[in-house]
């Protein structure tokens, strides 16, 4: 039989791995349709998920990011990289202003060094950090204190360092490049699916990683929206015709309501009645009252129960 329509894509299941990955199955897809949503969906999850990172920094003692700074293990390019991979949650779209100050007497480490961890950043009330166990840098001088300030935005994809120095909110900061994407992996897999004697059709797993700051499935809605809107905004006016997955509770669902009345197995009294009353379909018959089916002509309470019990019995 030829397909008249391209049915709607139909999220079958969602399988949560971890707190942080998750599994989303999509099936059955139009032939060809899982390559194309799964590219898609990939690119936009990577690309442009709304997130937070830190984008200028400052220590004192240091005026840019080729110094040793006595106190501190690492150099400040050492920093840098470890400011990188800390993860920030904010609820706001305004630059925000951190600070850290720590000295190295405190705790102690065994070693004789201090961890400073982004844990030991204060934060305001509009900003959370996943990972607060990344390690910023060590202080193995005692007698040293760590003074240190952030920027931290909100953006989509990345940032070049050389674009943040032209932003930044403070010029005597370090610039930082920056990823916002609070997604770390997606992958994609597509096989071959059937829903009853229909083989032309397929199956789409994309699993989705992100950093803690936002959960697979808020990550991967947005994602569908973000391309919703981009294609809405080609669409014009144009619609095209479509229908429910094949197979899913929908299209079961509207199968039965588009059911006719004569294949329904009422009495033929029953049947007429209906009819005569101008109810073709199952769909035309839940949409009544029981007291609308009362007032109509030739339908009595008879009719009524027999009505009641083929719809239960149908289960719609």
């Amino acid at each position: 039989m030829t397909t008249k329509v391209i049915h709607e894509a139909n999220l079958a299941e969602v399988n949560s791995l971890s707190n942080n990955s998750a599994e989303f199955v999509i099936r059955p897809l139009y032939y060809g349709y899982g390559n194309t949503l799964g590219n898609s969906l990939r690119r936009v999850l990577l690309s442009s998920i709304k997130g937070a990172a830190i984008t200028a920094f400052s220590i004192e003692g240091s005026t840019h990011e080729f110094t040793a700074i006595p106190g501190i293990r690492e150099d400040v390019v050492d920093i840098m990289l470890n400011l990188k991979n800390i993860r920030f949650k904010v609820h706001t779209d305004a630059p925000v202003e951190l600070n850290l100050e720590i000295k190295g007497s405190e705790q102690t480490e065994k070693d004789g060094e201090k961890r400073v961890v982004a844990g030991d950043i204060k934060l305001p009330a509009e900003v959370e950090i996943a990972n607060p166990n990344q390690t910023i840098c060590h202080i193995d001088d005692p007698n040293y204190t760590l003074k240190m300030n952030f920027i931290v935005e909100s953006g989509r994809g990345y940032l070049s360092i050389e674009k943040a120095s032209e932003e930044r909110v403070h010029s005597n900061m370090i610039a930082l490049d920056a990823v916002f994407s609070p997604v770390l992996r997606v992958r994609y897999k597509v096989e071959n699916t059937r829903v009853g004697q229909d083989t032309n059709l397929q199956q789409l797993t994309v699993t989705v990683d992100t950093d803690g700051t936002i959960t697979p499935q808020e990550a991967f809605e947005e994602a569908a929206a973000i391309l919703v809107n981009q294609y809405s905004a080609l669409a014009g006016g144009t619609t095209v015709e479509s229908a429910p997955a094949p197979g899913s509770i929908q299209e079961e669902e509207d199968t039965g309501l588009m059911l006719p009345i004569e294949e329904l197995g009422l009495s033929a009294r029953t049947a007429n009645a209906l009819i005569n009353n101008d109810i073709k379909t199952v769909r035309d018959l839940v949409s009544l009252s029981d007291s609308d089916l009362k007032e109509l002509k030739g339908f009595g309470a008879k009719a009524l129960d027999e009505v009641k019990e083929k719809i239960t019995e149908l289960n719609i």
